[in-house]
């Protein structure tokens, strides 16, 4: 019953109508909450009493932490959804995750490194945080290398990128926990589940712009969505005209 209500939401069709209906909203209203959030963050927000103005940083950095994380465990799931379900759509949303997830690892990282230089007097340490990061970038890279590798080999159902998928998952709880298992210069998690150790003055922003940079990744992901789609779409139209050429 499940499987089959999923395929049922998978239809094609009835996705790019919704997805289509939901595009612009979630695009425009993520783009209004950044955008005030940001501001925010710039000329509201008064100065951290030890990291200075330093800590605005914090309104970019930090959803980019959460959507780096965030897109890989959505490709976990998505990949888990196509080997054990077949889901139609689910190596489509994969695929449509893997860029906008790793332009947000790369932006957590380079962020990262511009707080990190004047709060710990360099760019970079080798710290369990900062490299199980940089590992996930680098996961990022292959999965859309082999998810590529793959369609142009013809294919696209490949269970190779969803193997890779699932096994690169591991990364997630290393990189959630890191501030915790190993001694770090990171700091450790100011928001936990059912509390929070930061001021107001920066929480709510800082909910916001989370709120927001998600709306914006997730009207990206619908967007390359139906771009693959319809790339699919043509290449199969391409195909059916050659064979009926070669039949003429």
């Amino acid at each position: 019953m499940l499987a089959g209500s999923m395929h049922g939401f998978a239809n094609p069709a009835r996705f790019l109508k919704l997805a289509r209906l939901l595009t612009v909203p979630l695009l425009a209203s993520g783009v209004l909450l950044v955008a005030a959030s940001l501001g925010w963050g710039l000329f509201g927000a008064p100065p951290e009493r030890l990291q200075g103005d330093s800590v605005r940083i914090l309104f970019v950095h930090v959803p980019a932490a959460w959507l780096g994380m965030g897109g890989w465990t959505a490709i976990a799931i998505a990949s888990l959804a196509e080997l054990v379900w077949r889901h139609p759509l689910a190596g489509i949303a994969a695929r449509a995750i893997a860029l906008p997830g790793a332009f947000f690892a790369l932006l957590c990282l380079l962020t990262g490194s511009l707080w990190g230089r004047p709060a710990w007097g360099t760019w970079w340490v080798w710290d369990g945080r900062l490299t199980s990061m940089l590992v996930l970038f680098f996961l990022y890279c292959a999965y859309m290398a082999l998810a590529d590798a793959a369609t142009r080999d013809g294919q696209a159902n490949s269970r190779i990128p969803s193997i890779f998928g699932l096994v690169g998952a591991v990364n997630i709880p290393i990189i959630h926990y890191s501030v915790l298992w190993w001694n770090s210069l990171h700091q450790p998690p100011s928001i936990s589940m059912g509390k929070s150790e930061m001021a107001p003055e920066f929480l709510w922003g800082l909910l916001a712009s989370t709120l927001g940079f998600s709306l914006i990744f997730g009207a990206v992901v619908l967007m390359r969505m139906r771009a693959i789609l319809a790339d699919q779409q043509a290449e199969a139209r391409l195909r059916r005209r050659a064979m009926e050429g070669g039949d003429d």
